[in-house]
């Protein structure tokens, strides 16, 4: 596993958390002297510079839609003060907090937006299981993805983890990252949530999802979060083509048990999405993680 990929990943899951070089060279397997040169090798940037920019951008979006209060974000990128904020501020920006604040846009600022992590396909991906679920409801932080953001996804999650005690009715302790209402320019609806016994009581903010009955192709992804998205471009432009199934139109999802770490990224994990035998097209198969 690629300790760039690692720590792009805990740096994007862990934006609004303090983090300091040690913990991301421990979460990347590697020394501290390893993880900046790997880093730096893989996206140009020291990470701990991009972690500044990245929070000094999000920043930026919240002074840009007239956040009132200019040292909660300070306390929120990790900086002290909010005199210490407004210098990092001006050093990547060029201008001032209440500068963006009062000019509503960001378009005339050089944003560091998030990178995306390593998307080539694996070597060897082992065979699927198959199996039936019935339906479930699925509930929780919910965003649109285009082919340009995938890399908020992280982010997503973490805000799942900060606001899934307000979801109600929740069934069981498995985490589900659910996508749907895909269109033909590759954007689809990412929902990060858990199981739910129905939507009546659901606050607005959540996004929610009814999983329809249908057969899975299961799939295990056992390595690091960060490098999932290998396991899913290898489904789908490997395994699919050559399996003869088609794929249903759908929600397709992760499956996050127990065994999966939220803090470190590690431990298994499932992915399923929904699939067409191309000979029965009444039935329906699918991939669960």
């Amino acid at each position: 596993m690629n300790p760039a990929q690692r720590a792009l990943w805990y740096v994007e899951s862990h934006l609004a958390e303090p983090m300091t070089l040690d913990e991301i060279a421990q979460i990347s397997g590697v020394s501290r002297f390893h993880v900046v040169r790997a880093f730096a090798a893989a996206t140009g940037l020291p990470v701990m510079r991009y972690a500044r920019a990245r929070r000094l951008t999000e920043a930026a979006r919240s002074l840009a839609n007239g956040a009132p209060d200019i040292l909660s974000l300070a306390l929120e990128a990790d900086y002290g003060s909010h005199e210490a904020f407004t210098r990092a501020f001006r050093d990547q920006f060029g201008t001032t907090p209440e500068a963006v604040r009062a000019a509503t846009c960001v378009s005339h600022l050089k944003l560091q937006e998030p990178i995306l992590m390593d998307s080539t396909m694996l070597d060897h991906l082992a065979p699927p299981r198959f199996e039936t679920a019935k339906a479930f409801l699925v509930a929780g932080p919910a965003e649109r993805i285009s082919c340009d953001n995938g890399a908020i996804i992280p982010g997503l999650w973490h805000r799942f983890h900060q606001e899934v005690a307000d979801i109600p009715a929740r069934v069981g302790n498995v985490a589900y990252g659910v996508c749907c209402n895909g269109d033909d320019s590759g954007n689809f609806d990412y929902i990060a949530g858990v199981e739910v016994a129905d939507f009546s009581d659901l606050p607005r903010r959540f996004g929610r999802i009814r999983i329809p009955e249908q057969r899975y192709a299961v799939f295990t992804h056992t390595d690091h979060v960060a490098s999932i998205r290998r396991t899913v471009n290898t489904i789908w432009n490997q395994w699919l083509p050559a399996s003869g199934l088609k794929a249903a139109d759908a929600p397709s999802f992760e499956r996050y048990d127990e065994k999966f770490d939220p803090a470190t990224g590690n431990g298994g994990r499932s992915a399923s999405r929904g699939f067409r035998n191309a000979g029965i097209p009444s039935g329906l198969l699918g991939k669960r993680r």
